[in-house]
């Protein structure tokens, strides 16, 4: 079994976490399949108005679904954090977050809390880009074990 790594400096505050290449890809193929509707509206020479519209619109709504799948969000500040998810946001204070779990196989971080729930925090997401996600999620636990004061014993840290 390897070593921990050595205790991670908490980052600067404020500080936002967000999948950045996932991010990336949703919003540039949102806007690729709204041109390319566009375009095959335009140049098909057998469609009525509505028709063409019904191309351009349907892109929208490509672009809109897509837009909103990358919206998730982690921001920490010195009063605490915004959990922005699909289709969610949720304010904690630093005491409310008991421990940042992310283990081998979870789609995003999950925040364990002081009411004894659990919150997706999926703006940190090892699909795309995993180290950097282990980082995020390293440096996020960093902050909430020096703001929340929580005793972390019997939780399990990013993977790595």
């Amino acid at each position: 079994m390897p070593p921990s790594p050595a205790p991670l400096a908490p980052p600067a505050l404020p500080v936002t976490f967000r999948p950045g290449r996932t991010r990336a890809v949703l919003l540039v193929s949102g806007v690729v399949l709204l041109v390319a509707l566009t375009v095959i509206a335009l140049i098909l020479p057998d469609l009525n108005p509505g028709e063409r519209l019904s191309f351009v619109f349907v892109g929208l709504i490509c672009l809109a679904s897509l837009a909103l799948l990358a919206r998730p969000k982690v921001t920490a500040d010195p009063s605490g954090v915004t959990v922005v998810n699909i289709a969610s946001r949720r304010r904690l204070d630093w005491a409310e977050i008991l421990q940042v779990n992310l283990r081998p196989g979870d789609p995003w971080v999950f925040l364990d809390l002081s009411d004894g729930t659990s919150l997706a925090a999926m703006g940190i997401q090892p699909g795309i880009a995993r180290e950097q996600a282990i980082r995020d999620a390293r440096a996020l636990r960093a902050l909430v074990e020096t703001r929340g004061g929580s005793d972390t014993e019997g939780h399990a840290a990013p993977q790595g």
